[in-house]
């Protein structure tokens, strides 16, 4: 009989000795990922091509445990290390979107987490740049997105609110995580005419929130809805 996919392959943990399930990208993961794609543009209304394609392309199964693999390409968030949560599809379709990204852009991304939204806007072609606090997730992120050959342009363990001066300005900056008050510093670190994409408020619900920099002093402000993110936090997790 002729197998076509697998589901895994089994090897084993070199400290216990015990088989351990390698997730791959198999024609079902695939084909999921299609029925997700057909989800995100006549439900959830996302219409940007490049955003589409990048959420067909990258295997966000890959970026969980091996225990949520077989629902991964539902519209749900899922636990990852460090206490964190793997956003909707929709929340990073959307958010993806929002920055109106047309490729080669120098993106600052604040909150790598497990690297799945990162791997997302490489897939559209951005130049990324992005800081995660948690060393556990940053370790994690660093070695996923390499097996997967979607580097971003560079990679930090760092506190999110001081952003990158160093590489600045950006085209476009995303925060990935709920904050209770604007971190002004990443609106100094952007463009004229660049978009910072953010969620802002209370822990127990934000307003995911488009800055556009119309001059030095000047922002347009715009409000996309009300979201639940883990809150964005000052200084760094060893």
């Amino acid at each position: 009989m002729l197998v076509l996919f697998f589901v895994g392959i089994l090897t084993s943990n070199p400290a216990s000795g015990k088989p351990v399930t390698i997730m791959q990208d198999t024609f079902l993961h695939k084909g999921k990922r299609k029925f997700l794609v057909q989800y995100l543009r006549e439900k959830i209304g996302i219409s940007d091509e490049k955003v589409l394609k990048a959420m067909n392309e990258v295997p966000r199964h890959l970026f969980l445990e091996s225990i949520f693999e077989d629902y991964a390409y539902e519209d749900r968030a899922f636990p990852i290390l460090a206490k964190q949560t793997i956003s909707h599809p929709s929340t990073v379709a959307e958010q993806s979107e929002l920055l109106q990204l047309r490729g080669k852009e120098k993106v600052l991304e604040i909150g790598t987490g497990c690297g799945y939204q990162t791997a997302v806007l490489v897939a559209m072609d951005a130049v990324v740049y992005t800081i995660e606090r948690q060393k556990e997730l940053h370790d994690f992120a660093v070695k996923k997105l390499g097996s997967l050959h979607l580097r971003p342009k560079f990679q930090s363990f760092g506190d999110g609110f001081a952003g990158l001066p160093t590489f600045a300005p950006f085209d476009k900056i995303l925060v990935t995580c709920g904050a209770e008050t604007l971190p002004t510093e990443l609106l100094h670190q952007l463009k004229v005419g660049g978009i910072m994409v953010i969620p802002l408020g209370k822990t127990d619900e934000q307003i995911l929130t488009r800055f556009t920099k119309k001059s030095e002093k000047e922002f347009e402000k715009e409000e996309f809805g009300a979201y639940k993110f883990v809150p964005m936090l000052n200084n760094t997790n060893q």
